[in-house]
């Protein structure tokens, strides 16, 4: 006896690095302007996973225990005179992101948008309090 295809259970694609990325560039355009203005020069990368090197540095033992990572100094420690340093860059992890999405049950937009503002707290030396009320101004 044939099934239908309606009754076969569809399979279900990963969001890609390229979702990721759409996700966390809609959250930077949500932010307020007064920190959009400070964010021209930060670079986005979303990878799969964190490479060994940085985990060592950090001491993280599993790469899915990273979701984001700023790399780069916070504002507020940076002079105008300063050249020639690379371009700060926030760094989302995509299988760490979906690896909590599925363990959490947190909706995919909100926990992208919540990395992407951590790191971008980072960049502007934010506490903890600051980054939770920057992710309420951006949601």
């Amino acid at each position: 006896m044939a099934t239908s295809d309606q009754s076969r259970p569809r399979a279900i694609r990963a969001p890609t690095i390229a979702a990721i990325e759409e996700i966390a560039l809609r959250t930077l355009e949500s932010l307020p302007a007064e920190f959009r203005a400070h964010l021209g020069d930060v670079v986005l990368i979303v990878e799969d996973l964190a490479d060994e090197e940085t985990l060592d540095a950090l001491g993280i033992d599993h790469p899915l225990d990273l979701t984001g990572l700023y790399h780069g100094r916070p504002l507020s420690e940076k002079s105008s005179m300063e050249s020639g340093s690379p371009p700060d860059r926030i760094h989302l992890y995509r299988r760490a992101i979906l690896e909590e999405w599925v363990e959490t049950g947190v909706g995919l937009d909100a926990l992208v948008s919540h990395v992407m503002i951590h790191e971008i707290g980072h960049h502007f030396g934010l506490s903890d309090a600051d980054m939770h009320a920057l992710e309420e101004a951006a949601g």
